[in-house]
C-alpha cells in the first residue's frame, strides 16, 4: 500500500494497515529477526547524516534540496518505518519488511514526503535545532528520541517511551486474546506519525512546521476524509 501526501495536509505522510491475523507469539522474537535490518540501517543512517549536511549547504546557497539526496533520505526513513511497523514501533504486521528504499505496495506500511520546489535559505540554519526544540521534547516523551533525526535505527525499531509502553500492552493483549486492540493501534499510529513528521522537518525536507496535533488511525486524516490521492510530487 502506497499513500501519497494530500493537498492541504502535512508534506510527510505515514500510513499502516493492521493485519487482520497476527501471531500471538511471533512478537517475542521479532527483535532477533529485525537484526539484519538494524545493521543495514545503521550504515544507511550514517549516510543520511552526511548527506543531510550536504543538502543543508545546497539549500543555503540555492534554495533547493538536491533531489537524489532527498529521495535517498526519504527511502531510509521509509525503510526504518517499515521495520518499526513490523517490530516494536507498532507490531502491526507479521510480514517481513523488504530490503529496499522504494515503496512496496505489498507491504502494509509506507512513508512518503512531498518534494519541496523551494526551501527557505534562512530557515535551514535554525529550524533543525532551535525551532524544532519543542518538538524534540514531545518526541522524547513519545519514543525516547531519535538523535535529532539523524541515525537512530535502533530507537526507531525498538523504541522507548510511551510508544514502547503501548506496544507492550498491545502485545500482551494479543498473546491473551489473539487480537491487537484497535484503539491502541490507532493511538500508536498517531504517535509514530507525529515523530516521523518531526523527523522530516529535522532532516530539512520541509519548511512547514509539524503541527502539535495527534492524528490517529492507519492513514493520514486528509486521506481518510477525502479518499483521494495528492497531486504533490512524493518521494
Amino acid at each position: 500500500m502506497v499513500t501519497n501526501p494530500v493537498r492541504g495536509g502535512y508534506p510527510a505522510s505515514l500510513s499502516g494497515e493492521l493485519d487482520q491475523r497476527l501471531s500471538r507469539w511471533l512478537w517475542l522474537v521479532k527483535w532477533l529477526l529485525a537484526i539484519p535490518h538494524v545493521l543495514v540501517l545503521a550504515c544507511l543512517w550514517l549516510a543520511v547524516f552526511v548527506l543531510t549536511v550536504v543538502a543543508g549547504f545546497a539549500i543555503l546557497f540555492t534554495g533547493r534540496y538536491p533531489r537524489s539526496i532527498f529521495d535517498f533520505n526519504v527511502g531510509v526513513m521509509r525503510w526504518s518505518w517499515r521495520v518499526a511497523y513490523y517490530a516494536y514501533g507498532t507490531l502491526g504486521t507479521d510480514r517481513y519488511p523488504p530490503f529496499t528504499l522504494r515503496s512496496d505496495p505489498n507491504f502494509p506500511a509506507d512513508f512518503t514526503v512531498a518534494y519541496p520546489r523551494r526551501l527557505s535559505r534562512g530557515l535551514v540554519l535554525v529550524k533543525w535545532w532551535l525551532l524544532a526544540l519543542p518538538q524534540y521534547l514531545v518526541v522524547l516523551l513519545f519514543s525516547g528520541g531519535f538523535d535529532l533525526g539523524f541515525g537512530g535505527p535502533g530507537r526507531t525499531i525498538t523504541g522507548s517511551g510511551l510508544i514502547a509502553l503501548l506496544v507492550l500492552i498491545a502485545a500482551v493483549i494479543l498473546a491473551v486474546s489473539g487480537a491487537y486492540p484497535k484503539p491502541v493501534f490507532d493511538l500508536v499510529m498517531g504517535l509514530n506519525r507525529w515523530c516521523f513528521r518531526v523527523l522530516a522537518y529535522a532532516n530539512l525536507m520541509t519548511d512547514q512546521y509539524p503541527p502539535f496535533r495527534l492524528d490517529c488511525g492507519s492513514r493520514e486524516p486528509d486521506l481518510e476524509q477525502r479518499g483521494e490521492r495528492g497531486a504533490a510530487d512524493p518521494a
